[in-house]
């Protein structure tokens, strides 16, 4: 999308008065879990653990069956989550390295923007992974910018990207919380700097050691992807992470519990390396990552009860849902492989995180907002890509211009007052994969078919592959060869869709 100007900027986004709609607004929570499959969580099929509190939000909302992030991986999904664009559009909207330039534009519309425009306080806490600062990388000893602040949050308070990934430090806003300027932060990802120890040279030091890749800088016994040096005193502890997330969220809706206010909460667990506080050690059968799942249920039940406690649950929609599906090895050995036993992450479908096959993007997608949404089980195809333009609508405002080309209104849909979803939306994992209605569609293309580091199903082919979900959702059964009509609608469609924007 090439830049926007001043003056469509200024217009991006149209208000449209009504009083009784803004009577009606509510406050809004995204909570947005990270590598959480459809199949782990309790309410969506998991046995081997539970998870109460996401299973109350499902009892008192609307539990969709087809909800979708926009990718199979993180950065790509948080892009188009936030700015309303599928991210394959976008060059540069890969997976970043923790010392990435921002890849959100300052100035254009962005989910916090648009909502800011209709009187809201926006917030931002927990995993960011959009890069921070401009070309070059960001000044971690000095003011960090641009990064959340710049594209519409009032206040962030936020890791640069994951938690395998230096600098393994927190930031508010646009300074590194406890650092002491007599120690600064210095990061790099081509080669080592400073004088602390790696995974690769010093393995005797790690608690957690890699299985594959992450054997750079350590910090707190675990060996990162990347080199880093400095800031003693503002490293965070792992298995505190959760905690410090969790309170500062808490303590952003007490703050503006008088005001209109959206949080776009984004907890770092199931993601790696995977070290649940001692108060979650051992609650399950299925190791760090089990325990890592039941960690981050208590993180939205904490959430829910702040909602509960300043009398706010009936006035907040609450969303619950994960940036892309599950990963069982994603670098360490942990013993998420050998104690998964029965436990099937994905569910009913194939793939996984950085997959083409459905389990790369179908993910839990919840709303709860108590009197609006009909409460039940949807199977309308939904996507995040689609929130910007649902909760612009469901603010009474209008999208112009070339504001969030792939959002798409849904606001009947994620009441859970229609049926009705996507008619059609693309899917991207390793490659480009095109649903309609029923119909997936996934474009050939020369890539590897397995992940060699993770063993997942990649959906890769060389040639075009067709599914019926209705009756097939664990894609097992190609029927492009069968069904060379549907494979050619669908080739030409899907070429269309790359061209133009989807709305």
């Amino acid at each position: 999308m090439a830049a926007l100007s001043t003056a469509l900027l200024a217009l991006a986004v149209v208000l449209t008065a009504s009083p009784a709609l803004a009577q009606e607004r509510p406050n809004i929570v995204i909570i947005y879990t990270d590598d959480l499959g459809y199949g782990d969580v309790s309410v969506y099929g998991a046995s081997a653990l539970k998870t109460p509190n996401i299973d109350r939000l499902a009892r008192d909302g609307v539990r969709f069956t087809d909800g979708h992030s926009a990718a199979a991986t993180c950065t790509p999904s948080r892009y188009a989550l936030l700015t309303g664009e599928y991210a394959w559009r976008r060059p540069g909207t890969d997976i970043l390295r923790g010392d990435a330039a921002l890849i959100i534009e300052p100035g254009r519309p962005t989910l916090p923007s648009i909502l800011k425009r209709a009187g809201y306080v926006t917030g931002v806490v927990g995993k960011w992974h959009l890069g921070l600062g401009p070309k070059g990388g960001p000044n971690w000893n000095g003011d960090i910018a641009p990064g959340p602040n710049e594209v519409g949050f009032d206040y962030a308070y936020i890791m640069a990207a994951t938690g395998d990934r230096v600098p393994t430090v927190y930031i508010e806003n646009r300074r590194v919380v406890g650092l002491d300027p007599a120690d600064p932060i210095t990061v790099n990802y081509d080669a080592p700097v400073g004088a602390w120890p790696t995974g690769r040279n010093n393995p005797e030091l790690l608690t957690t050691p890699p299985s594959h890749g992450h054997d750079q800088t350590i910090v707190n016994g675990i060996s990162r992807i990347g080199y880093m040096t400095g800031g003693r005193a503002a490293l965070w502890k792992d298995d505190e992470m959760a905690f410090v997330f969790t309170r500062q969220a808490r303590a952003f809706i007490e703050q503006h519990k008088k005001e209109r206010f959206f949080l776009y909460f984004a907890p770092h667990d199931p993601h790696v390396p995977r070290v649940p506080n001692a108060r979650f050690r051992g609650q399950t059968t299925q190791g760090p990552r089990g325990d890592a799942i039941v960690q981050s249920d208590w993180s939205v039940g904490e959430i829910l009860a702040s909602l509960n406690e300043l009398g706010l649950t009936d006035k907040t929609l609450v969303i619950f849902t994960s940036d892309n599906g599950p990963v069982i090895d994603d670098g360490y050995k942990d013993d998420a492989v050998a104690r998964l036993g029965p436990h099937t992450p994905s569910g009913p479908f194939r793939g996984g995180k950085y997959s083409n096959f459905e389990a790369g993007t179908r993910v839990p997608l919840i709303v709860r907002w108590p009197g609006h949404v009909k409460r039940g089980v949807s199977r309308a195809l939904v996507s995040q890509v689609d929130f910007l333009a649902t909760f612009a609508a469901l603010t009474g405002q209008t999208l112009a211009g070339d504001a969030a080309p792939d959002s798409v209104n849904l606001l009947p849909a994620f009441l859970g007052r229609s049926a009705a979803g996507r008619t059609t939306y693309v899917e991207q994992g390793s490659g480009l994969a095109l649903r309609q209605g029923r119909w997936k569609y996934i474009e050939p293309n020369n890539r590897a078919r397995v992940n060699a580091n993770t063993n997942t199903e990649l959906g890769n082919d060389t040639a075009p592959q067709l599914y019926d979900l209705a009756t097939d959702p664990g894609e097992k059964t190609n029927l492009a060869a069968t069904n060379p009509a549907k494979v050619k609608e669908l080739e030409d469609l899907l070429r269309k869709i790359r061209a133009a924007g989807n709305r």
